[in-house]
């Protein structure tokens, strides 16, 4: 399988700063209104909902210029994560999809929200057995604008891929620095 694998290229396309208040003015406008609205909807108090989060990104994945200028780029052999913001205690990225690429099987140890900005990805659902073997269950295509999310747990175990013959470019919020990407956010099944 092309661009299987639990690791990703990673980027920094955005200003020095990556936090959602700094390197403002070297961000798209669209893009900024979007992570100061991210960051709103994190702090609003109370345990973070992702589906508030899945809000906010269904507002503006629709809008052409949500990261004109902004070089999120695929890279051949594997889907890239590129760094669009930080706050405390989470991270905004675009992940770039080339053709027959696709996460690892997973699910997630934080909170996440995610949505397509362009092109088109095929969620696939799975359910893991006792031994940790997990199996599909079922899938869904994901076009622009479409969102996705889920609570931390072993229970929402998925994979999303670009089956098409375009490129794909997705924006995704993990309740995790991305300095610690790595470590806190996948929990990787065997498929």
């Amino acid at each position: 399988m092309l661009g299987v694998g639990s690791e990703a290229v990673l980027s920094h396309p955005v200003a020095s700063g990556p936090s959602a208040g700094q390197g403002a003015g070297l961000r798209p406008p669209a893009l900024s209104v979007m992570l100061a609205e991210i960051d709103r909807a994190v702090r609003a108090g109370g345990p973070v909902q992702p589906e508030r989060i899945a809000q906010v990104l269904a507002a503006h994945l629709a809008d052409p210029a949500l990261l004109d200028g902004v070089l999120c780029p695929c890279d051949k052999s594997r889907y890239t994560r590129h760094l669009l913001g930080e706050g405390k205690g989470y991270c905004v990225l675009a992940i770039a999809w080339a053709p027959g690429q696709m996460s690892p099987v997973h699910a997630h140890k934080t909170w996440c929200a995610f949505g397509v900005h362009r092109g088109w990805l095929v969620e696939s659902y799975f359910t893991a057995d006792a031994s940790g073997q997990a199996s599909p269950v079922g899938c869904r295509p994901r076009g622009p604008a479409d969102v996705g999310h889920a609570s931390a747990g072993p229970e929402a175990i998925h994979r999303l891929a670009n089956v098409g013959v375009a490129d794909a470019l997705s924006v995704h919020v993990y309740g995790a620095a991305y300095d610690r990407l790595g470590a806190d956010v996948n929990h990787v099944f065997a498929a």
